[in-house]
């Protein structure tokens, strides 16, 4: 039955409800979005902040303070801060330091995703006993302060002779990686279906044939999340860049503590915009990969 084959009087009173849920949907929708904003702004505040800061003159930031909006936008203080910043008395700007971080956050990534995968597949796949105890013993890895290893990493580089080098921090970012590339390898291998990998056993493939042939076309997903994980990690690492490099060794997170000429916003966001080009580019890889890895 239709509304208009009601009385007047309930006919009313149904509209007058529908505005009244209406209105209500409205107002709940606008208090979320109103939300949401709130918190944006307050996010994304410190960031503009430095974005602002980073186009204006040492003159605009004598003159106005450091919190204003820029007078005039100039490109000058990017240029400035890469070729003439002085990082730790050296004035050569840091582009040096930019290059050690990702001569230091490539290699580092890639092998320890790559062990990852690896240490995953077998702990998944290839199970024997005592595999869960090392399983175990690899995740507390995940839960271990880095603090806390400081002083046996300490003591590895100075017998191992790389102390103070961008070697050495490969090393140690990657054994760092490898517990938290194994447990996302190894949670999104777990769905693998077994039969698929029986089949191959019976067909003659061995280990590394099965993984190379079955396993790493299925990887992609979970890799893009390792890949990502362990470069913004390692990129924005500060601990270990400060304590065991210095001078010219040190990566870029460290030296921006030790710029001394203007311009240290343009410095900031000169490091910051490798990271964030890698997440944008496969922030949506990342998701994907972290909700396939958690359903099984």
């Amino acid at each position: 039955m239709s509304l208009a084959d009601v009385s007047p009087a309930i006919r009313l009173e149904a509209e007058a409800g529908e505005r009244s849920a209406r209105r209500r949907w409205l107002l709940s929708r606008m208090a979320v979005y109103g939300a949401l904003c709130l918190f944006a702004a307050i996010y994304l505040g410190p960031a503009l902040i430095v974005v602002f800061s980073t186009f204006r003159t040492p003159v605009d930031v004598a003159r106005d303070g450091l919190i204003a909006l820029p007078r005039s936008f100039t490109l000058e203080p990017f240029w400035r801060v890469w070729t003439q910043a002085c990082v730790s008395g050296v004035c050569e700007g840091i582009r040096p330091n930019f290059v050690n971080s990702l001569v230091l956050t490539v290699p580092a990534t890639l092998i320890a995703t790559a062990f990852g995968a690896v240490n995953g597949y077998v702990l998944s796949k290839w199970r024997f006993p005592g595999s869960q105890l090392i399983f175990g013993m690899m995740l507390l890895g995940v839960f271990l302060p880095p603090q806390i290893t400081l002083l046996p990493w300490a003591f590895i580089m100075g017998k191992l002779g790389l102390a103070n080098s961008v070697v050495g921090l490969i090393l140690i970012h990657t054994v760092q990686g490898i517990s938290f590339t194994t447990l996302f390898c190894r949670n999104f291998y777990v769905q693998i279906p077994d039969p698929i990998l029986a089949a191959a056993r019976i067909d003659g493939a061995g280990f590394w044939r099965i993984f190379i042939r079955i396993v790493v076309p299925l990887s992609p997903p979970i890799l893009a999340v390792t890949v990502i994980w362990q470069f913004t990690s390692i990129w924005n690492e500060y601990l270990f860049g400060m304590v065991f490099t210095s001078g010219d060794q040190q990566p870029i997170t460290a030296a921006l503590m030790s710029v001394r000429t203007g311009g240290s916003s343009a410095a900031v966001l000169i490091a910051a915009l490798p990271p964030m080009l890698v997440f944008l580019l496969g922030g949506r890889y990342f998701v994907q990969g972290l909700t396939q890895g958690a359903i099984r």
